[in-house]
C-alpha cells in the first residue's frame, strides 16, 4: 500500500478535529449560506417568501433551482473552498498537489469506472438488506426517528432529480456528482484518511473509519452500510493508487452514472429505476460481482508494480 503522509505537524488527533469542525461548519453554516444569497437572484420572491418555501420544497416545484444552487454552494464553499484554505493557510500545505502530482493513464480512468459500475450490483445486495433494517425496541424511538428522516431525504432527492430538461439534468449532474466527488473526496479521503492513518498505524483502520464517517456525514441511516463500503472502496483505490483524483473520479461515476440512468428513465428511454432499493438479479450480483473483484485485483497489482517501479 502506499504511504498516505498526513498533512500536519500537530497531533493527528487534533488535526482530525480540526478538519471535522472545518468540514462540518463549512457545509452546515458559511456554504447554505452563501448559497442562499446566491440563489435569491433566481427566486422570483422575498427573502422571507423563499425561506418559508424552504420547510417544505416539495410542495413548491418553482424553488427547485433555488435549492439546487444552496446545494451546490454548500459542496463548492463548504468541502472544497473552506478546507483547501484551511490546509494553506493552517497547515502550510498545497491541496492542489494531491491531485494533479501524479498522472493518471486513461486505462486506469475506464478501469476506476467500471470498477465503480460493477460495483453496483454487489452493493445493491446490502442497499436493500439496509432500506429494510428493523431496530430493536430498546432503540424504537430512534427507528421512528431514523425513518422519517429517511423519508424526508428520499423526498428531497427525487425533487432535486426531477429533470424537466437538458439543462436540468447537466446542472444537477454538477451539483450532485461533480462537486461532490471533489468536495466529499478532498475531506474525507485527502484530509481525514491520512491523519487517521497517522495516529492508528495502519491503513484497513484509517480506510473504514473514514468510511463511517463519511457514511454518518450523510445522515441516512437506512443507507449507511452501503454507503460506508463505497466510501471504503474509495479509501482503498485512493491508499493503492496514492493518487486523490482516482477516488474523485469513482465517486462522480458513481453518483454520476445514477444521475444519468435516473434521466433516462424519467425520458423512457431505459425501463430499469436505478433508484429502487430492491437488490438486483442474482444473476446480475453474481456476474458483475466476479467482474468488481477481477477488476480490483488488477487494479491494486498494477499499482503495486507501478509503485515499486517508481520506489
Amino acid at each position: 500500500m502506499s504511504e498516505l503522509t498526513g498533512i500536519s505537524q500537530r497531533p493527528a488527533w487534533i488535526s482530525i478535529i480540526f478538519i471535522l469542525i472545518t468540514a462540518a461548519l463549512g457545509f452546515v453554516a458559511i456554504g447554505p449560506i452563501i448559497g442562499f444569497l446566491v440563489a435569491m437572484p433566481f427566486y422570483d420572491g422575498t427573502i422571507f417568501d423563499l425561506t418559508s418555501k424552504l420547510a417544505d420544497p416539495a410542495a413548491h416545484p418553482e424553488i427547485r433551482l433555488p435549492i439546487l444552487i444552496m446545494q451546490g454552494c454548500a459542496t463548492l464553499f463548504g468541502l472544497i473552498v473552506i478546507p483547501m484554505l484551511y490546509a494553506w493557510a493552517i497547515e502550510k500545505n498545497n491541496p492542489v498537489s494531491w491531485i494533479t502530482s501524479k498522472t493518471t493513464p486513461l486505462v486506469m480512468i475506464v478501469v476506476t469506472a467500471l470498477i465503480v459500475i460493477s460495483f453496483m450490483a454487489t452493493n445493491s445486495i446490502f442497499i436493500e438488506w439496509n432500506a429494510n433494517f428493523a431496530f430493536p425496541d430498546f432503540l424504537k424511538d430512534f427507528g421512528n426517528w431514523a425513518r422519517e428522516q429517511e423519508t424526508k431525504a428520499e423526498e428531497l432527492t427525487k425533487f432535486f432529480t426531477t429533470f424537466d430538461t437538458t439543462g436540468d439534468f447537466l446542472f444537477g449532474l454538477v451539483v450532485i456528482a461533480l462537486l461532490p466527488a471533489i468536495g466529499e473526496e478532498l475531506v474525507f479521503r485527502g484530509m481525514l484518511q491520512p491523519e487517521i492513518f497517522r495516529a492508528s498505524g495502519n491503513h484497513h483502520v484509517a480506510i473504514w473509519v473514514s468510511a463511517i464517517i463519511f457514511s454518518a456525514f450523510h445522515m441516512q441511516f437506512f443507507g449507511f452500510v452501503p454507503r460506508m463500503l463505497l466510501g471504503a472502496l474509495f479509501g482503498y483505490l485512493y491508499v493503492w493508487s496514492g493518487n486523490l483524483l482516482i477516488p474523485m473520479i469513482a465517486h462522480f461515476v458513481n453518483n454520476g452514472f445514477q444521475v444519468l440512468m435516473l434521466y433516462l428513465y424519467q425520458q423512457g428511454t431505459i425501463t430499469t429505476d436505478l433508484d429502487s432499493p430492491e437488490v438486483a438479479p442474482w444473476p446480475v450480483v453474481a456476474g458483475f460481482t466476479l467482474l468488481f473483484a477481477t477488476l480490483l485485483f488488477y487494479f491494486k497489482k498494477y499499482y503495486t508494480t507501478h509503485n515499486q517501479a517508481q520506489a
